[in-house]
């Protein structure tokens, strides 16, 4: 794998063009929820002030009326997605009323399921979809499940580099969109492979409030009064406490990334394919939909993956089938969680660290996933994700226990090749830099963020509510007095007007019946 990186880039320099891996696109999403002052979560409705959710393209909501979604539009290097994403953050503090957004991916001071307001969008089919959606989520996986919020992390590598590479490689009397597509899938493959990194090094929830539970047993040891934790772990959100598809018998997902028709077909296969045990539940019962439908999946989305391959919707086309018409068009990474040190919940050399490593796992040989490895990657992923730091810790390669630093500090020092190039390549630099930020926390699991969370509820006598709710005020301070620039303001304060008066036109137009709406939606082919 790392011996092939390294011909991918000697190849590339042969060509005289290795500076075109430089430039791909990055935009980020961030989750945010929305709670009152004490830390529990806001029964407010999305603030009239923010525009409508349904049609606003950069401030949005998730499950949750309360859990806010910051989306910024693509750039060609992270700082200036960050600036973006700063500013929405700053926007919206200037419309909240006694409210934070908390600084952690796991929640606190959770009163029950019904206290979690499901996010309205409107009154329009296409409204009222993507509410019943969110039942059926809240059904199937208990609405707590939802509200625990990420960062995905998007990019897409830049199209320059696609004809130099399907050259370098000897490959370019191949169809453009095939090559393209085989290898983001690759990457894909490369990423479960050594995607563990990502929670190890930057997990930040290894404990929660014990209201998370409500009442029920778990397996986590208690940390003080209010909080469940485990010793060595490194995100419980990622772990098997967190949103998930079930694996019971009859709802399990087993999606193939051999190729992109592999994965579409098996993918649409799960949203078609009833479940007895969803089937319990009903779709349509006294008038009101519980669910769209009682299949494996209700949609793709609800397919939970730490990484999925994209393309840009055509209106309300289905992802598979925009899939299968335009092939990918960018990788999402979904498995970061909110940075609590960091006010926009990522920082900049988390940014060019994920950059270097989806480059060199694109660059890498990636064969097909047999059974054995599979059960592999999903096993050291969630026992990183409960154990990550713990010395005596061992992964799973090829049937063999490695240590975690081990294979880590060899991922590490293959992706050096690629942040070199790009350190090179004259834009902002630092990925070089990135790396080795990292390589401490290889050699000290304690200086992970979610050692470093530990360590300092120890030494403050905190639980994680009083850490959480300790940052959230000062990152609520950051942004309340963050410089957002007038111009900046007047051009979040006239979107969200016009997302307003979109919402307004959708809903104006005649609307089919609901049930046809919906049927037509799946029968796209």
């Amino acid at each position: 794998m790392y011996v092939s990186v390294e011909r991918a880039l000697a190849d590339l320099r042969r060509n005289g063009e290795p500076e075109r891996l430089a430039g791909g696109l990055v935009g980020l999403e961030k989750e945010s929820l929305r709670v009152a002052d004490d830390g529990g979560i806001a029964r407010t409705r999305h603030p009239s002030s923010l525009g409508a959710p349904l049609t606003h393209p950069w401030i949005t909501t998730d499950y949750a009326e309360s859990l806010l979604e910051f989306i910024t539009p693509p750039h060609a290097d992270v700082r200036a997605a960050m600036g973006d994403l700063s500013s929405l953050h700053a926007y919206v503090y200037r419309h909240l009323e006694g409210e934070l957004l908390w600084a952690t991916s796991m929640p606190c001071v959770l009163a029950g399921e019904e206290r979690i307001p499901i996010a309205q969008y409107g009154t329009s089919n296409p409204g009222r979809m993507k509410h019943i959606y969110r039942v059926g989520l809240g059904h199937r996986y208990g609405r707590v499940m939802q509200v625990i919020a990420g960062v995905h992390f998007n990019y897409s590598v830049p199209e320059a580099f696609w004809p130099v590479y399907q050259a370098a490689v000897g490959e370019s009397e191949r169809d453009p969109r095939r090559f393209r597509d085989e290898r983001y899938m690759g990457l894909i493959r490369n990423l479960q492979r050594v995607g563990w990194l990502v929670p190890y090094l930057f997990g930040a929830s290894p404990a929660v409030c014990k209201s998370f539970f409500a009442g029920k047993t778990t397996r986590l040891e208690e940390f003080d009064q209010t909080t469940y934790y485990e010793p060595y772990a490194t995100s419980l959100r990622m772990g098997d406490i967190g949103y998930q598809n079930r694996r019971e018998r009859g709802v399990g997902v087993q999606v193939c990334y051999d190729s992109l028709a592999a994965y579409v077909k098996s993918l649409a296969r799960a949203i078609e394919t009833p479940a007895p045990a969803w089937e319990v539940i009903g779709v349509k019962v006294d008038g009101e939909y519980r669910q769209l439908n009682a299949n494996i999946l209700q949609i793709e989305n609800e397919y939970y993956s730490s990484v999925r391959p994209k393309q840009v919707l055509d209106g309300l086309e289905k992802p598979t089938l925009a899939l299968r018409r335009r092939g990918i068009r960018y990788i999402e990474l979904r498995s970061l969680d909110v940075n609590a040190y960091h006010p926009l919940g990522i920082d900049e050399v988390q940014g060019r660290f994920i950059e270097v490593l989806l480059l060199f796992c694109l660059l890498a040989e990636s064969p097909g996933v047999g059974m054995q490895e599979r059960w592999e990657i999903d096993r050291n992923f969630e026992k990183v994700a409960h154990r990550g730091r713990d010395p005596e810790f061992r992964l799973v390669r090829s049937g063999r226990g490695v240590p975690l630093a081990e294979w880590g500090a060899q991922v590490l020092d293959g992706m050096e090749g690629v942040a070199e190039v790009l350190d090179h390549a004259g834009g902002a630099g630092g990925y070089r830099a990135a790396i080795a930020s990292q390589r401490a926390k290889l050699a000290d699991p304690q200086s992970t963020p979610s050692g470093r969370m530990l360590a300092e509820m120890r030494e403050n006598g905190e639980g994680f509510y009083q850490l959480a709710k300790r940052l959230s005020v000062a990152h609520a301070r950051y942004f309340r007095d963050y410089p957002l620039s007038a111009e900046r303001r007047a051009m979040l304060d006239a979107e969200a007007v016009q997302s307003v008066a979109r919402q307004a036109a959708i809903e104006a137009e005649q609307q089919e019946p609901f049930d046809v709406f919906l049927a037509r939606y799946f029968a796209q082919h």
